[in-house]
């Protein structure tokens, strides 16, 4: 039995379709922009679904399908009309005592990917938003990511030692020689250790290389930098608040980075279990950094991406973290999967364990799969939502949002919104809430989204148990 009354709630506590669901009413028939959400969803990793007779600008209530069953066929004619073909397993379900289909999509073989409408000749991926039509670009991402990636080896045309920073080098060559004599360190000669280590190759840095250990990395890659900035405040006529660009090899993006962090995040005074009282700031800033690196050391080094940069927005509710190229042997699922470790820039990656930031000395990357865990960990300690991924094999996303504090107090303006907060005294249904303040159902669940937005309140359910709402925030 499908747990769709778990997904439903979800999706009415966001309030829209998520990366990997699509809904459509389908009260008409088929929809003809479904082709495009097939080849999304079979280009994103894992698949996704598709919910069909349900009504999103209703909050996803069902709604009559005249024909289920020529429904299906034409959703399954639509699926082969795709090169390749998608592959479907459809169900029938219900939400609300409606009957709703449900269609998970296959991914499409990393071999045969993007996948493409037959009749236009154009593929898709997914977003926040729905569907975006690929560029060439982004085809070839698909095209490249077919096979190994080694692009972080690749020479960097015209660049030689000499563009290396002399105190990153020479720590770098101490640390290798002092934490592997018997491995890589045991290379005497200077010359033979960054040929052996990957960062030179036939002369030339590497892509590894200069972007581990440059002085300026951005004289070869010029779009090889992150970009920060924040949104502004309601009603400000300017288009972003500290809008920053951040270049230099990776330590020193990443410890620019941290500062960004540090004079941008909102300062805090908390309190932990025994007594101590600490400053700190709205997002950990060791799980920043976490992800800060990930984003620096995973980004697709290939020819198509060179042109995009990591980028961070800091806005009113969240903060997303955002780098070309998706995960390399590795699923959302099992990210942070004790002993689960895979890379994308193996290169790179191997040089970065052996190099330490400036402002204090502490490593880029690890290397022991302990990234992941210790942003969930720094995150809940925190007392904040867990970290959400999204992968879309051409770009990797991390979003991390704001949770209530413990003083904070819920500000709640109209009578409507007022009356739904009040009669959320334990934890109620919406057919209770609708009951207890005689609005419509619409409405409560447009409140609802609102005040889950807000993280005022929390939604519960599952396979099985009604979809309740609780508040958070007192």
């Amino acid at each position: 039995m499908l747990d769709i009354a778990e997904l439903v709630a979800s999706l009415r506590a966001a309030g829209g379709d998520t990366t990997a669901v699509e809904v459509k009413s389908a009260a008409g028939g088929i929809p003809q922009t479904l082709a495009s959400s097939l080849s999304a969803l079979a280009n994103l990793p894992g698949g996704g679904r598709i919910i069909l007779g349900l009504d999103e600008a209703t909050g996803f209530t069902p709604v009559k399908v005249a024909d289920a069953h020529a429904l299906k066929q034409a959703l399954g004619s639509l699926a082969r009309n795709l090169t390749p073909p998608v592959g479907l397993t459809i169900h029938d379900a219900t939400v609300d005592g409606g009957s709703v289909i449900v269609a998970d999509v296959a991914e499409c073989a990393v071999g045969q990917k993007p996948c493409y409408v037959t009749s236009t000749g154009k593929a898709y991926g997914r977003s926040f938003d729905g569907d975006f039509e690929l560029s060439d670009l982004e085809r070839q991402a698909f095209h490249v990511g077919r096979t190994y990636p080694r692009s972080d080896q690749d020479a960097v045309p015209g660049s030689s030692v000499a563009d290396l920073d002399p105190k990153l080098l020479a720590d770098w060559m101490a640390t290798v020689r002092a934490r592997n004599p018997g491995g890589l360190g045991r290379f005497g000669d200077d010359v033979e250790l960054l040929r052996r280590g990957g960062v030179t190759t036939a002369g030339e840095l590497t892509v590894g290389g200069i972007m581990a250990l440059g002085s300026h990395p951005q004289q070869f890659l010029p779009r090889y930098v992150i970009q920060l900035a924040s949104a502004p405040a309601p009603g400000a006529t300017v288009r972003a608040v500290g809008a920053t660009t951040l270049d230099g090899p990776i330590p020193t993006m990443l410890a620019g980075a941290l500062a960004w962090a540090r004079r941008t995040f909102t300062p805090m005074i908390v309190s932990d279990d025994d007594g101590t009282v600490r400053d700190s700031y709205e997002y950990p800033l060791d799980a920043f950094r976490e992800l800060i690196s990930n984003a620096l050391v995973h980004r697709d080094h290939a020819e198509w991406s060179r042109g995009l940069a990591v980028e961070v927005r800091h806005l009113p509710d969240r903060l997303v973290i955002t780098n070309p190229g998706g995960l390399f042997g590795i699923t959302v699922d099992r990210l942070g999967t004790e002993g689960v470790t895979s890379a994308r820039n193996g290169r790179l990656l191997s040089i970065c364990q052996y190099v330490r930031t400036r402002d204090d000395g502490g490593r880029v990357v690890e290397v022991l799969a302990t990234g992941i865990p210790t942003v969930t960990a720094s995150l809940a300690k925190a007392g904040l939502p867990a970290a959400r991924f999204i992968d879309t094999a051409i770009r990797f996303t991390v979003i991390l949002r704001r949770g209530p504090s413990a003083t904070r107090k819920p500000v709640i303006r109209g009578r409507s919104a007022l009356a739904v907060w009040d009669a959320i005294d334990a934890e109620r249904t919406v057919d209770e809430i609708r009951a207890r303040t005689g609005l419509s159902t619409a409405n409560v669940r447009r409140i609802l989204r609102d005040l889950r937005g807000d993280h005022f309140i929390a939604v519960n359910g599952g396979q099985g148990r009604p979809t309740t709402y609780r508040r958070v925030a007192e």
